[in-house]
């Protein structure tokens, strides 16, 4: 059932202004939302089984990595059987997250009818030579008859399997969101968008000099820009601007990270919730080696007085990624910011609390990767029952990690010097990537 919920205490800014949603560079919220925590796949596959299994005209997806096995061969499974009775079924999924797929998954998906499309097809030979490639959709969407909608880390793939480690006996922990509500129109534009351009992508070359000869076809060309830009239609406007104002029952904002206009501002409105925190910050990511002002702004925040916890990975997936982390550890705990490392299992959650009323949820890392590169996509909550549902869950989660102690790190000059060095390294991999932004 859906988490009761209540309007939010304070007022907010919604940053609407009588402009489209893609318009604008930070959240923009809507109220009149429904929402539901899901913890793990073993929450959101039958969540999206059963809403797949109601559908009646269209579902939509955009997912980084897809497998048939396990758990997630249900949704598949759920996909096809709604494919053959008739309901358009889109999926779009990027290139490098599901190259290991089986393609007997893919013939198997196009052959019930479901309309697939890959981002940017990753290359090995020639692809780590190209910049572009190295910009992965990293996306975990799902819209179902343009109303209800999933946003969350949780890939398409077994809570016990992992590509680089097996299976497990353990659920690896993760999170994600089922919303009903305005705030589904901006998730469908996206995957519709992002489907397009992967769409459009694939066909280019065959189509470019047909194109030049054939006015119907130069018609195609422009409808398919059209549809593969982020802004709503004028008719998509409307209700979407009318929700904005509506201080009940939930409100909550789509973000979007990419590399045209929406840059920064899954971080900008992370940085913001730290620098107005006043009791507590809980953050909760795998891949933590985030941008000095994100740092400064938990330092900030802990020098006057909020409690600010890290739960990060205890059983490290990508050794590399872990070692980022804990060259951080010597800064952080010397200005009192308490970092647990998670012991139960594989931890994926993407989840940040601020406060009673404040919280995030999606695919957005805090890495070069996410911050910097990918394209990303969260949902941010102002509600306190929604946000107190989130806070047990993560009490719970922390409850299974270790605390570490500044004496377990490494020496004082040694974490300088790593931090330096993996600086330095992030530099050059986002210049590599045509990126030459802040690090």
């Amino acid at each position: 059932m859906p988490v009761p919920v209540r309007a939010p205490t304070e007022p907010e800014d919604d940053g609407w202004q009588g402009l489209a949603w893609y318009a604008q560079r930070k959240p923009v919220f809507t109220g009149g939302n429904e929402l539901r925590l899901l913890k793990a796949g073993q929450a959101l596959f039958p969540a999206m089984c059963e809403q797949i299994e109601r559908a009646h005209h269209s579902i939509w997806l955009a997912l980084y990595l897809v497998s048939p096995y396990g758990q997630s061969g249900a949704v598949l499974q759920a996909l096809q059987r709604a494919a053959r009775r008739g309901v358009k079924v889109h999926l779009v999924a990027d290139g490098v997250g599901s190259h290991d797929a089986p393609p007997s998954m893919w013939t198997q998906l196009r052959s019930e009818g479901i309309d697939v499309v890959i981002h940017r097809p990753f290359h090995r030979i020639w692809g780590m030579f190209n910049s572009s490639e190295w910009r992965r959709m990293h996306f975990k969407l799902c819209v179902i008859d343009e109303s209800v909608s999933f946003v969350g880390g949780i890939n398409l793939i077994d809570d016990r399997f992992d590509l680089h480690n097996g299976w497990s006996d353990t659920i690896r922990l993760d999170y994600a969101v089922e919303a009903s509500g305005p705030v589904s129109t901006p998730v469908l534009h996206t995957i519709k968008a992002m489907w397009t351009r992967a769409q459009f992508g694939q066909d280019w070359r065959d189509e470019l000099w047909p194109l030049v000869q054939d006015s119907g076809r130069m018609r195609r060309l422009r409808h398919l820009w059209q549809q593969a830009r982020m802004r709503l239609t004028p008719s998509e406007q409307a209700p979407f601007a009318k929700a904005a104002s509506n201080p009940h029952p939930t409100r909550c904002a789509f973000v979007l990270r990419d590399n045209l206009r929406q840059r920064r501002t899954i971080e900008r409105a992370a940085i913001q919730a730290i620098k107005q925190a006043r009791h507590e910050i809980d953050i909760v990511t795998p891949y933590f080696y985030p941008g000095r002002q994100l740092r400064l702004a938990l330092r900030h925040a802990a020098a006057r007085g909020v409690r600010v916890r890290l739960l990060l990975q205890g059983k490290v997936d990508l050794p590399i990624a872990g070692l980022a982390a804990r060259v951080l550890y010597d800064e952080l705990i010397r200005h009192g910011i308490e970092i647990h490392e998670y012991q139960k299992a594989f931890l994926h959650a993407k989840v940040m609390r601020v406060d009673k009323d404040w919280c995030t949820i999606g695919s957005s890392n805090l890495d070069p990767l996410s911050l910097v590169l990918n394209m990303e996509a969260n949902v941010i909550v102002r509600d306190q029952h929604f946000t107190a549902t989130l806070t047990r869950e993560l009490e719970s989660d922390f409850a299974d990690s270790q605390l570490v102690q500044l004496a377990a790190t490494q020496r004082h000059w040694a974490d300088r010097m790593g931090h330096w060095l993996f600086r330095m390294a992030a530099k050059l991999y986002l210049r590599l990537a045509g990126i030459s932004g802040h690090y």
